[in-house]
């Protein structure tokens, strides 16, 4: 920038001369010129490399790395524009794009009427049962992200769209069932027809969510009924034992029985055996002998009752009285009606006892 210093020095004088006072000290313009001069030419010693750190340094601020469990999703002027995995990568800096890291292997949770959790003036836990009873259900569910992008701009508050989603999958699933079933074994079913429901409802609304579970905590009756359903459970409670021990009793004693059955039949059948082979020795014993007899029959009848004399006369527990040809004609024979009497034992066939049993 050039100064005409002179006619600037010319139009002062002319305006101080149209009035009556003294001339004013002239100032030293040529001083001023010479240090504005000198600021125009100023050059900074290190200014393209500073220029040349901050650019370098705003190259690498596109640099990021995606965390393991984590994938990245990259804006591009605030608008959705890729996902990348886990490792590291490359966008374009700020502002063109940025980057969101969001972690979908981390398990969420959100609890449903636990306590210490129900928002002041609400009762999220009390619900109505198919049968027209009233249930206190506390309930837990478990969550993780399945689709980056619609969870982060499809749901506003993702969170309190799954306790919103979850209190409704809930109710409806209580609503179509039983109290019994609600208090004793129907909670697995209740569980995943819920679950199911649910990711359902968070599909519809293209959330992004992946439900991996609802477990129920607790399901009670209401404070001023519980001491009823108390003796209902004990009633019922009862009944369960009263018919496994019926059963267990059942299962006790109709072994038993089959056995001891089983055991009987089987006595019969060696007892038939026995006979059967008994009288077929005696029946071929008596042809051989009749065989015999039809050869010679004096020979065979003496032997025959040599034999049966040999018999009685070596019993031991047998009383025999002996008397003569003579004495039998002359004593009229009775048979002893005293002790002896008592003493009688009739000989039996061999292999049986008396009253015919063996």
């Amino acid at each position: 920038m050039n100064w005409d210093w002179d006619k600037l020095s010319e139009k002062k004088r002319r305006q101080n001369s149209g009035g009556g006072g003294p001339e004013p000290a002239r100032p030293d313009w040529d001083s001023v010129g010479e240090k504005l001069e000198k600021f125009k030419n100023f050059k900074f010693p290190f200014g393209k490399t500073i220029i040349a750190l901050v650019l370098v340094a705003w190259l690498v601020s596109g640099f990021y790395i995606v965390n393991p469990g984590e994938v990245g999703v990259v804006l591009r002027f605030g608008e959705y524009h890729r996902t990348t995995t886990e490792g590291p990568h490359l966008h374009y800096p700020f502002p063109i794009e940025s980057v969101m890291t969001p972690n979908v292997e981390q398990v969420r949770r959100v609890a449903v009427g636990v306590r210490g959790t129900i928002t002041p003036g609400q009762d999220e836990s009390s619900m109505l049962t198919g049968d027209e009873n009233i249930v206190n259900v506390e309930f837990v569910v478990q969550y993780k992200i399945k689709d980056a992008k619609n969870y982060l701009f499809n749901v506003a508050g993702p969170d309190d769209t799954v306790k919103s989603a979850s209190e409704t999958a809930m109710r409806e699933v209580i609503g179509y069932s039983m109290i019994d079933a609600a208090l004793t074994d129907g909670k697995f079913e209740i569980q995943n027809e819920t679950r199911d429901l649910l990711q359902g409802i968070l599909d519809s609304y293209q959330a992004g969510l992946q439900v991996i579970a609802v477990k129920l905590q607790d399901v009670t009756p209401p404070r001023e009924v519980v001491d009823a359903f108390k003796d209902v459970a004990s009633a019922r409670e009862d009944r369960e034992r009263f018919i496994n021990e019926a059963e267990a009793y059942r299962n006790d004693i109709i072994p038993t029985a089959r056995g001891r059955a089983a055991e009987m039949v089987n006595q019969a059948l060696a007892f038939k055996e026995s006979e059967i082979r008994k009288a077929t020795g005696e029946a071929e014993r008596f042809l051989s002998v009749l065989a015999e007899y039809q050869k010679a029959e004096d020979v065979t009848r003496r032997r025959l009752y040599l034999e049966a004399m040999e018999e009685v006369y070596s019993n031991p527990s047998l009383e025999k009285i002996i008397m003569g040809q003579e004495n039998m004609e002359r004593v009229l024979p009775l048979l002893p009606l005293g002790q002896g009497l008592g003493s009688f034992t009739a000989p039996q066939p061999q292999g049986q006892t008396q009253g015919g049993q063996q």
